[in-house]
C-alpha cells in the first residue's frame, strides 16, 4: 500500500498524461539485465511532486513513459515516493510534463485483474489458495497451494472466468481506513511493513474482494479473454498456473497461426496431421542417426588400418573430421595403438567449437594436453596417455599440430 502522495498513481489508470514539477534530481546507477548479460547504466534519480507512472510493487512491474522529454527507465518505491530513473539529469523545480505507455499499462492491467480473477474462483471452486504470482513479459502464472490438480478442473476454472469476463462485472477501488472492520474480511497477504494512509480494495463485485496497490481494469468485459495455458510443478507441494490474459491472447493466436502456416508448407500437410508428421520424421532421423554411426565407427577402424598399413608412417597421426565424435576420436586411437605414437583428433566445425582428443606417450600427453587445450579455448583432462575435452574454436588446431608434430620428432629422435 501506499500514501496518498502514491495513491493518485494507482487510481489514475486512465490518465494517459501529466504535468508535475521535479522535487529531487540526484546521480544514480540501474542493474539492467538484456539477453541474459547484466549491465549497470549511469543516470539520475527524480522524485516528482506527483505521478501517475506506477512503481513496481505488488507483483506488477513498473510502468514505462517519458518525463521531461526523457524516456523513463525503471520506476521504484522509496517509503511514500516514486523514483524515476532517466538517463539525463532535470533541474529541481523544473515543470515537466509525464506521459504514459498506455500499451505496457493496459497489459499490466489485464493479466494483473486477471490474476485476481483467476485466484478468487480457484479458492471458491476447489479451495486452492495462491501463495505468490508473477506477471511475466509473455505469459504469467500463479503458485497454487496445491501439490497437483484433478483432471478437467482447469478447463472448469477457464469456463467459468471466461463466464465472467462475458458477465460484463465491475471493478472498483475503495480506500478504506486501517482500522476500518471491513479490512479483515478482504483477501490479503498482510501490508508491507513502511505501509503508511488508507488501504487500498480492489473489488471485483460479488467475486472477489483483496488488497492490492495494483492497476486494474475498471470491468472485467476489459480483459477480453483470459487462456489457461497449463500447469507445471512448482516448489515444494505447489503447481504453477501458467495463463495469459486480453491483448496477449489475440497476439499468441497470432503467433500460433503463423507457426501453423509455416509448418504445413514445411510438412506438406494439414494442421491437425502436424503431429503425425513430425513423429514420422524424427523416427527417421533417429534410423538415419543409427546408420551414420555405424557408418562412422567403420570409418574410424578403416582409417586407423590404413595408417598402421603406410610403410613410412612415422610416429604422428592428425586427423580432423566435421561429424565426428568421441567414440570416433577413441576407436581410431585405440585400432592404431598410442605406445610409440602421438594422435591428434578433432571433430565439429572447421572454425567453431568441437571436441577434440590427444593421444600418446603419457609423458608427452602430460605435458603437452593443456597447451593444446589452451589453443582450442577448451577446457579438458587426461590420463593414461588421454587429453580429451571440448573446444571452444578449432581455428588454432594447425598451431597445436605442429606444436604436437614437434613433441613427435623428438620422440624420433630419442629425446622424450
Amino acid at each position: 500500500m501506499y500514501t496518498k502522495k502514491l495513491m493518485s498513481i494507482c487510481l489514475s489508470t486512465c490518465l494517459l498524461q501529466f504535468d508535475t514539477s521535479v522535487v529531487s534530481c540526484v546521480p544514480a546507477e540501474l542493474k539492467l539485465e538484456n539477453n541474459g548479460k547484466k549491465e549497470k547504466l549511469k543516470g539520475f534519480n527524480v522524485k516528482l511532486k506527483d505521478t501517475i507512472l506506477f512503481p513496481e510493487g505488488g507483483g506488477q512491474p513498473d510502468d514505462h513513459g517519458v518525463v521531461g522529454g526523457v524516456p523513463v527507465l525503471r520506476v521504484l518505491r522509496q517509503g511514500p515516493d516514486a523514483v524515476h530513473f532517466i538517463s539525463s539529469a532535470l533541474e529541481e523545480g523544473q515543470e515537466v510534463h509525464i506521459k504514459l505507455d498506455w500499451e505496457r499499462r493496459f497489459d499490466h492491467m489485464q493479466q494483473h485483474s486477471g490474476q485476481h480473477l483467476i485466484t478468487a474462483l480457484a479458492d471458491t471452486m476447489f479451495g486452492y489458495k495462491t501463495t505468490s504470482w508473477d506477471l511475466g513479459r509473455q505469459r504469467s502464472s500463479i503458485e497454487l497451494d496445491t501439490a497437483l490438480v484433478k483432471p478437467g478442473e482447469m478447463e472448469a476454472l477457464e469456463a467459468v472466468v471466461n463466464e465472467k469476463i462475458r458477465a460484463h462485472i465491475p471493478v472498483t477501488v475503495n480506500l478504506l481506513s486501517i482500522d476500518d472492520p471491513a479490512v479483515e474480511k478482504v483477501r490479503s497477504r498482510g501490508l508491507p511493513d513502511d505501509h503508511a494512509g488508507p488501504v487500498r480494495i480492489i473489488d471485483i463485485e460479488g467475486v472477489d474482494a483483496n488488497m492490492c496497490c495494483g492497476t486494474h481494469v475498471s470491468n472485467l468485459s476489459h480483459l477480453q479473454i483470459i487462456k489457461i495455458l497449463g500447469t507445471e510443478k512448482g516448489k515444494k507441494n505447489k503447481t504453477n498456473l501458467i495463463f495469459i490474459a486480453g491483448n496477449r491472447v489475440l497476439k499468441y493466436a497470432e503467433k500460433s497461426y503463423n507457426i501453423e502456416k509455416s509448418l504445413t508448407v514445411l510438412l506438406k500437410t494439414g494442421a491437425d496431421e502436424h503431429v503425425d508428421a513430425v513423429d514420422k520424421l524424427q523416427k527417421t532421423v533417429k534410423r538415419l542417426q543409427k546408420s551414420n554411426l555405424i557408418i562412422l565407427r567403420e570409418m574410424a577402424v578403416l582409417i586407423a588400418q590404413s595408417f598402421k598399413n603406410k610403410p613410412d608412417k612415422g610416429n604422428f597421426f592428425s586427423l580432423h573430421n566435421k561429424d565426428g565424435d568421441n567414440e570416433f576420436m577413441n576407436i581410431i586411437a585405440n585400432e592404431i595403438g598410442f605406445q610409440d605414437t602421438v594422435i591428434f583428433l578433432t571433430v565439429g566445425e572447421e572454425k567453431g567449437a568441437g571436441m577434440f582428443l590427444l593421444a600418446g606417450p603419457e609423458n608427452i600427453v602430460t605435458e603437452v594436453g593443456p597447451r593444446v587445450s589452451e589453443l582450442l579455448q577448451g577446457k579438458g583432462a587426461g590420463k593414461a596417455g588421454r587429453y580429451q575435452g571440448k573446444a571452444n574454436s578449432l581455428v588454432k588446431r594447425a598451431e597445436a599440430e605442429a606444436l604436437l608434430q614437434e613433441h613427435s620428432s623428438k620422440l624420433t629422435a630419442g629425446e622424450e
